[in-house]
């Protein structure tokens, strides 16, 4: 491992990280010497994949269960990473939900209020929970996971979209507060990842192909695909990148009519 991605010793709490994206993530950070914490809601499933990471050595991961929707499992979370591990360096938000699929004001008001809680408002918690810590150790780099929806419009993506799109102004807005406090704040907009969450967008062969079609690398994303950036964005390879969301999407955006 190159010295720039080198995370030894540093605390890395990943969301959402027992699948897809944030489990590459936990993996790739683990990999590069960070002690990982692996957190999603079932308990069971975040010692297994802790137990997979410790078995493949480098950093150590713990498993600490939590459901981001509620405010005392966010500040129990960052409790029990301090203990565990110590003041976190790294925080990578990646849990998000998407209830409802449909016309933008026909989002039912349960979808609306459940889509702005947890893809904003826990990210604002969790954020405000961790920027102390950073700040007494003189720095520290917090990653969200934004979506290629958040640039464009959608007829289906509605509630999601604007969710991400404020996940980018959240970015901006944290890089510019503690940017003094040599913390780091970036996103990743990744375009249709290959993963549970996104599967309703390619399970249908035919529409994966059609969507591969429209990518300039003509195929959909891979969660390690995202995983490289996100390294990048948590090491001293980007001690001098904040404030940006980095579109991560096989060239689908560049391409004509994309």
């Amino acid at each position: 491992m190159h010295s720039l991605f080198d995370l030894s010793g540093q605390t890395a709490l990943v969301t959402g990280s027992t699948r897809g994206i944030g489990r590459a993530i936990a993996e790739a950070m683990a990999e590069a010497g960070a002690n990982v914490v692996i957190s999603s809601r079932k308990g069971d499933v975040c010692d297994a994949v802790a137990a997979d990471i410790n078995a493949k050595g480098g950093g150590r991961a713990v498993a600490i269960p939590a459901n981001i929707a509620e405010d005392a499992d966010l500040d129990a979370l960052v409790t029990r990473t301090e203990e565990a591990l110590g003041p976190v360096d790294i925080l990578v938000l990646n849990a998000a939900v998407n209830p409802y699929m449909g016309p933008f004001l026909d989002t039912p008001d349960e979808a609306f209020d459940k889509t702005i809680h947890v893809n904003i408002r826990a990210n604002i918690k969790l954020a405000k929970r961790v920027v102390p810590g950073m700040q007494a150790k003189g720095g520290g780099a917090i990653i969200i996971i934004s979506s290629i929806a958040a640039f464009k419009g959608s007829k289906n993506l509605g509630i999601y979209a604007v969710t991400k799109a404020a996940d980018t102004q959240i970015v901006r807005n944290l890089a510019t507060a503690y940017g003094r406090d040599n913390i780091r704040v970036n996103g990743i907009a990744p375009a249709v990842v290959k993963t549970k969450f996104a599967a309703a967008l390619y399970e249908d062969p035919e529409r994966e192909k059609a969507i591969a079609r429209s990518y300039a690398l003509k195929r959909l994303g891979e969660p390690d695909d995202i995983a490289g950036a996100a390294l990048f964005f948590g090491s001293r390879a980007g001690a001098w990148t904040t404030g940006q969301t980095l579109i991560v999407d096989g060239g689908w955006s560049i391409e004509e009519g994309g």
